[in-house]
């Protein structure tokens, strides 16, 4: 993968702005922050409101996996010596976690719909 010679970032070929000189192994980001070229010349930009649309909706995505990782540890760590309440936490915690992966399935149609929205 090419390197962006600004930000010395690497990026994949199609985020590069295409032209000789100044133009020149420049990512997008970089050309339109240095006025290289204008922001409706790079439809491969992403603005900061796409960028954070985007990074909401993988949070919304995967959320359940970093709760049920963090329910188990604290779970493991803390809740195991609490006489009632352990066996009551550890029934709660099985069901999520058997139900997170067909949760995370049966979103997965919808979640494909909202980032083809959301890709220039």
């Amino acid at each position: 993968m090419p390197t962006c010679r600004m930000c010395t970032q690497n990026y994949p070929l199609s985020q590069f702005v295409s032209g000789n000189g100044p133009r020149y192994q420049v990512c997008v980001r970089c050309a339109v922050e240095n006025d290289l070229v204008g922001a409706e010349e790079v439809p491969q930009l992403y603005s900061d409101d796409l960028a954070k649309s985007r990074l909401a909706l993988f949070g919304r995505r995967y959320r359940l996996w970093f709760f049920i990782a963090v329910a188990w540890f604290l779970y493991l760590t803390l809740g195991s010596g609490i006489e009632l309440w352990s066996s009551v936490f550890l029934v709660v915690l099985v069901i999520a976690t058997l139900a997170t992966p067909v949760l995370h399935f049966l979103g997965s149609a919808r979640f494909n719909a909202e980032l083809a929205r959301l890709t220039p």
